[in-house]
This record gives C-alpha cells, structure tokens and sequence, in this order.
C-alpha cells in the first residue's frame, strides 16, 4: 500500500492527467533517416513519480495500473496529434502486459494519426510474458484487426521474450540495450541466433536500443538489427521540439503483417488438414510423446511445451513428474485435460477442459524452440473415458509433424484454452472480450 501523501500524488496525477510524453528517434541503420518515434512517459517534476517507474509501481500496488496505463498512451497520442505527426513515420506506444485483460486497451483517440498514415505500434515488455499468454495472444491479433502493429521490447532481457516471440508474433523486435552494450560471449550468441531464425521465419524488422556511442552502433549492426534508437540519434524530446521537423524517410521499413488468427477447433483437424493421418496404438505415441519432452529438455530455458492428456485423470504420477522436472528449465509448460487444475505441479500451467471441447478427444503434445518445432496430434478412435496410455492396443489416427508452422498453430491452439498464473496481478474476467475503447468512453 502507498502511504497518504503518495496516494494523494497518484490520485492528484491521474486526475489532473500530469503525465508528460517525450519522443525518442528511431532511425534506419542504412540510410540513417527517422522512421519513427516512440512516445516515453516523464512524470511530475515534483512529489514523489518523477521516475516512471515509481510511477507505475505505485499504481500496480493499489490497482490502478490499467488506469495509469491508459493516460499515458492517450496523452502520447494527444500531443503526437497536436504537434502534425504525419506517416509514414511510425508512434510507438507502451503497453503494460498486465491491463491487456481490461477494456481499456489498446490504444486512445488513433483514428486522426491513422488517417495522416501514422503507423501505430503497440510496445510489450517481456515481463510477465507468461503469466497470461493467452489473454496476450487474443490481445496482439485484436490489435493488429485494427491496423495497429505488435513490438516486443526487451528481448533477451529474459528467456521468456525469445521462447514465446513466435507466439506473439511480433512486427518489431526490440534487442535489450545489454545486447548492445555487452562484449560477445555464448549468452548474446544464443539471443542472436535465436532472434535471427524468428526474423528469418516472420521477416519482422529487428531494432537495437541503447545505442549511445559509434562502436555500439557498429554492434547493433553486426547484431543483425536494421533500425536503431538511442542517444546516439538524439535524445528524447517534447513533441513539438521534435516531431514537426521530421521528414518522411527515403526508404520505408518493409511491415510484414502476419498471418490469421490462431485456430480454435482441434489440433488434430488443423493438421490432418494437410498432412495424411497415420493409425498407431498407444505404445508407438507413447514413446514419440516422451521423445518430444525429451528435446524440450535439452532446450532448457528457451522450450515451450504445452500437452493435451484428454483428462486430469490421465495426468498421473510418472507424467506429473516428467513435466515438473521440465517446467523448472522450460520457460513455459503447460497441460489440458477435463478436471485439470489451473496448477498441477509447481510451475506447470493448467487448462480444465470443457466436456464439448474436441480436444477432449485427443492427445497432443507441441514443442517449440528457437531452432526446432515439433507437434503429435492423435484423435482416439476409441472409449474416450480412460486414461490414453493405459491400453496397449488402444488405436489413434495421429500426425507427427515438423512443420514450424503448423506446429505453431497447434501450440496456439491449445495455449488459448490455458489460464492466468495463479496469484499474478492480472485484471478482468478469463471470459471478457478485449475491446478498443476511444479517449472519453467508458
């Protein structure tokens, strides 16, 4: 809790709307042209919020994150608009991963920029990346549905970032300024190689922070980034100081979006789509399932392992130990089954499964890394009502595929059905609808 005269600063700020943007260039590293801003927060120059982040703590601890958040962007927004933004420059904007389940999300009073051509950018921080993915997901495709882009911010900042980068399936990704600063060594190869095989796959554009000197630009460069941001660009800046000056750049960054929006139905549908199901009992899965756990553990920190078992009931002791062990080195695990709770095991992610879901009919398994990608799917062909592995001659129609992909589009599948960390601060409802609400709704 906040004392008296710091909740009375924060109450003061939020209503009087004491927040103040500043807009950091973003430069092309080739051509050397600004192609965009992003729109930073400075408080009150007096009381207890000039830093940010005492700000923003401060409204986490007594809820009102989500309401700080809001006023922020609107106000980069408001005084981006003011001082004639015009595209194809680029606004991005920061958004606290933790209101993303209110309705006041994503951004405030855009359409004006968007009728000048202002790319907006949506900002997410690695942090809590996985505390709610799902509710992350469905928020990045709502924004890009309208017309927004997706930036993740701080990526190599925590495994986390480079894990669930292909799920987000960001536009933009953000190198964390110790990647810039940091002499070589194996952490910054494996940050490298892994943002190299996304931006391979997704033709997002990679933008390095912090540069602050000519070695780092050479560094950032080297890095694989094409865009830059930094002092060495020029310091952030009120809006007018900054933005009428700027001139459309020569050479505009290629925005790649991406593709529909994570599948729904059954994984086992998804795939048998375009891939010819095999027929095989439960031994044969078996031994390809525990194949797959085996290579996520070998992926340590950067694996995704997300596995339907058909039911809690299924999820015995040998599989609660398997997947305990993996989710003290995966940096995301998760299980489904009817009855399953939201936390099996410690650190394990639970789905409980509705009785209609078809999933309740199969036995999945998707593993995701930076350099391999792997999904069993097997529909039951019989009694569904005991556990999959418990008959040897129990019979499946099933996929094995190592199509990036596809099995993209099964791990997502099921990541929408899981639920929130328990204990995290998230807000709303698993079940509300993420909406965009314009400045002066409510």
């Amino acid at each position: 809790m906040l004392d008296e005269d710091e909740a009375a600063a924060l109450d003061a700020l939020l209503v009087g709307r004491a927040v103040e943007p500043v807009y950091q260039p973003i430069v092309d590293l080739v051509g050397g042209d600004v192609v965009g801003v992003e729109a930073l927060i400075r408080g009150p120059a007096d009381g207890p919020f000039t830093r940010p982040d005492a700000m923003f703590a401060a409204a986490r601890r007594v809820g009102r994150l989500a309401e700080l958040d809001m006023l922020c962007r609107g106000r980069a927004v408001e005084e981006a608009f003011s001082a004639g933004m015009r595209g194809p420059l680029a606004l991005f904007v920061n958004v606290e991963p933790l209101t993303v389940a209110t309705e006041l999300v994503p951004f405030t009073a855009t359409s004006d920029l968007a009728e000048r051509g202002v790319r907006v950018v949506a900002e997410l921080t690695e942090r809590d990346l996985t505390a709610d993915p799902a509710r992350l997901f469905s928020f990045a495709d709502q924004v890009r549905a309208h017309g927004f882009h997706v930036a993740l911010d701080d990526v190599g900042a925590h495994p986390a970032s480079l894990a669930l980068m292909p799920f987000l399936r960001p536009e933009v990704v953000k190198l964390d300024l110790r990647l810039v600063h940091a002499r070589p060594g194996p952490e910054v190869a494996e940050i490298m190689s892994a943002v190299a095989a996304y931006a391979e796959h997704s033709e997002a554009l990679v933008l390095a922070e912090g540069v602050e000197t000519r070695d780092h630009l050479a560094t950032a460069r080297s890095l694989g980034a094409t865009l830059g941001q930094g002092w060495w660009f020029g310091p952030a800046q009120p809006a007018q100081a900054i933005l009428p000056g700027l001139r459309a750049p020569r050479l505009v960054p290629p925005w790649r979006r991406p593709a529909a929006r994570v599948p729904r139905g059954s994984p086992f549908a998804t795939v048998a789509r375009v891939r010819t199901p095999r027929r095989a009992t439960a031994p044969l899965l078996l031994s390809v399932s525990r194949f797959l756990e085996r290579q996520a553990a070998e992926m340590g920190e950067l694996a995704v392992v997300v596995a339907a078992f058909q039911r809690a009931s299924s999820f015995t002791g040998d599989e609660r130990r398997r997947y305990s062990d993996l989710a003290r080195s995966a940096a995301f695990v998760g299980v489904l089954g009817v009855g399953m709770p939201a936390e099996p095991e410690p650190g394990v992610r639970g789905a409980d499964l509705a009785a209609g879901d078809p999933v309740c009919r199969e036995w999945d398994i998707a593993v995701i890394g930076p350099h391999f990608a792997a999904a069993l799917v097997a529909r039951d062909l019989d009694d569904p009502t005991g556990p999959a592995g418990a008959d040897p001659d129990r019979a499946f129609d099933y996929v094995l595929t190592h199509d990036r992909p596809l099995v993209l589009d099964v791990a997502r599948s099921l990541l929408a059905r899981t639920v929130p960390q328990a204990g995290r601060d998230t807000v709303g409802s698993p079940d509300s609808p993420v909406r965009v609400v314009s400045v002066g709704e409510s």
